[in-house]
């Protein structure tokens, strides 16, 4: 254990008043706060900021206007720009008079439904400086999502653009955002429309052409930072509810401005001027945590990638992204590695290419096999750092702290916890279980600065993630403690099933299956059986070369049995092209579930190729 990580850890427990002022000390506050806790307010009370002056002014007032500030790179449309902190100052700052002509004040909600294209990192920051409340949602997603999200935020302004890019494929959004506006009860004020070449798209009556609206406020001066308390919200972030109804995250500004500086430094490794890829996408939190806020808090370059692991144009994006901007730190998901594995297994791409700068590689998203871990880590020559975290978290809770030199790590684990998070692992009872057994995975309250501390019009809502373990913050997740500390995720809590009245972790036999010779990606599901109440079942994704390996299956079911026994009961693997995912790479069990159980399935908006469980049910029935 390192000296730096110890202290800090430490610290953060014995004295998290002290650990959380000093922290307090990376971000430029207005009024500097009272203390660093303190009820009814939470984290930092009494003290006022901007975060997008923290991202932006700040960093020019010190003399670095000229540094770079954000790396669009995009290898679908073959275009790279490049924005340096005053640059970057200008965009938002028009960004923001636009907004202001059209009413947008402080305390007002805008809906930004766009691609990953630098003008949606500006209007993120644009509403932060005029201390708007932004709500991204993914440029793409189905008009009825959509609509329940203007809904629920009642913004007045939505901004987007005439289409996407995702891959291969060009989705026009401007037909979708027309449904949405119809199916919403609530009447957004105005539309602003960013065209792109690709596929422009025409303007209703009233709406605004997002560049003939800057031109026409180019003359307006740059509006000032607002001034908010550390209590009041930046953004809401929507996930899915246990209802159907999305539930709208709020992130405050005080907390979550310390937190990423913070992280960014102690995790990431990340200080002024060095350049960090966090391969996500705005739309979910790694997106607004460290491609949007944190580098720019931090003083870093941070890339804007518009493109996919593979197939834009080949498996060697990253390692050409990564060389063409020194990316020190990176940030990706472990479904993106085991689709670069899949169509590299030997990984001739980054041989020939190599990882230039980079001297680390982080994963977050889902949890990371050993076996995807041990290929990168062969295979880059760097350490690979599992980490964990949730949206409702909006920053790291489980990792490896690369910036306090804490490089101890273990595949299969999310690492260690992090400072500021106070970790159990309780039974049903309630109380923490024997060192090694599985369990509910829970944080202590008040939860670490950046957490959240409420829902968007949901308190309720919020109560319920603390309701079974009063005191304690319900992850959803199930997990266990080792010998050595570190903390395994092994898959939400609804993952363990019981077979006979023995309870498995559908997330232990995925660790087994993946790690035979020829498997991509897989998952493990619980599917109700009759007489056991239900047995498990593995959809595998072969690797290139294995895709007619007739024994695949055999071998994955025989390898469960050998590992776990006879009472694992795994008799069926579907062999299969690709699994249904999230654009984040999470793997949709849920509706894995229902194909195998014969339930009627809808497409859900976040799934990124929506004929996948199509197939998926015919292969069952086949």
């Amino acid at each position: 254990m390192s000296e730096k990580y110890q202290r800090a850890i430490q610290e953060s427990r014995e004295d998290a008043e002290l650990f959380w002022t000093r922290a307090a000390a990376l971000i430029d506050w207005i009024t500097p706060p009272a203390r660093a806790y303190g009820e009814p307010r939470g984290w930092f009370p009494g003290g006022t900021l901007n975060t997008a002056y923290n991202c932006i002014d700040r960093h020019i007032a010190a003399g670095r206007g000229d540094q770079l500030a954000l790396a669009y790179d995009s290898p679908v449309t073959d275009t790279v720009r490049r924005f340096t902190y005053a640059e970057l100052h200008e965009e938002v700052g028009r960004v923001a008079a636009m907004l202001a002509s059209l009413g947008v004040a402080k305390g007002d909600r805008v809906i930004i439904y766009m691609p990953m294209v630098p003008e949606t990192a500006f209007a993120m920051l644009a509403c932060a400086r005029l201390g708007a409340v932004h709500s991204v949602v993914f440029g793409g997603f189905a008009p009825l999502e959509l609509a329940k999200r203007i809904d629920d935020a009642t913004p007045r302004v939505l901004l987007t653009a005439s289409c996407g890019i995702e891959g291969a494929r060009t989705i026009a959004y401007k037909p979708m955002v027309d449904e949405a506006l119809e199916l919403a009860a609530h009447k957004v004020q105005d539309v602003v429309l960013f065209q792109r070449e690709r596929l422009p798209a025409e303007l209703k009556p009233g709406e605004h052409d997002w560049m003939e609206l800057r031109a026409a406020t180019a003359g307006d001066p740059i509006p000032p930072c607002a001034e908010l308390a550390a209590d009041d919200p930046l953004y809401i972030l929507y996930t899915s509810g246990t209802t159907g109804t999305p539930k709208g995250v709020v992130r405050e500004n005080g907390g979550h401005a310390v937190a990423l500086a913070w992280s960014m430094a102690n995790i990431y490794g990340i200080g002024i001027g060095d350049p960090f890829w966090a391969a996500s996408d705005v739309g979910w939190v790694v997106g607004h945590s460290y491609i949007v806020y944190g580098p720019l808090i931090a003083g870093a370059t941070s890339v804007l990638f518009e493109g996919k692991p593979v197939g834009t144009p080949d498996p060697g994006t990253f390692w050409r992204v990564m060389r063409r901007h020194g990316v020190k730190s990176f940030f990706t998901a472990p479904t993106a590695i085991r689709a670069v594995r899949k169509e590299d297994p030997e990984a001739k791409l980054l041989a020939e290419i190599g990882t230039g700068d980079c001297r680390v590689i982080f994963l977050a998203g889902e949890r990371a096999d050993p076996d995807t871990i041990a290929w990168l880590e062969e295979k880059s020559g760097l350490p690979v750092i599992d980490h964990w975290w949730q949206t409702e978290l909006g920053w790291p809770a489980i990792a490896s702290c690369f910036g306090l030199d804490d490089l101890r790590r273990k595949r299969g684990s999310a690492g260690l916890p992090v400072p500021g998070y106070h970790f159990a692992i309780l039974g049903e009872d309630g109380q923490p279980v024997p060192q090694g057994q599985s369990g509910a995975v829970a944080i202590k309250a008040p939860l670490a600065p950046g957490a959240f501390r409420t829902l968007w019009n949901n308190p309720a809502g919020f109560d319920r993630n603390f309701a079974s373990y009063p005191g304690w913050y319900e992850t959803g997740d199930a997990g266990h403690f080792d010998d050595d500390g570190f903390l395994h995720i092994m898959g939400r809590t609804d993952d363990i099933i019981n077979v006979a009245g023995h309870r498995l972790s559908t997330g232990q036999m995925e660790q087994i299956v993946a790690q035979q010779d020829g498997v991509a990606e897989c998952a493990v599901i619980g599917a109700d059986d009759a007489i056991k109440g239900m047995i498990p079942i593995a959809f595998v994704v072969p690797r290139a070369g294995f895709e007619g390996d007739d024994s695949m299956a055999t071998r994955v079911l025989g390898a469960v049995r050998h590992e776990l026994g006879a009472v694992a009961a795994l008799k069926t693997a579907y062999v299969v092209g690709s699994l249904p995912k999230t654009r984040s790479g999470k793997i949709l069990r849920n509706l894995l579930r229902k194909i195998v159980n014969g339930e009627d399935y809808g497409i859900p908006p976040t799934i990124e190729d929506p004929a996948v469980p199509d197939l998926i049910a015919l292969a069952v029935r086949g």
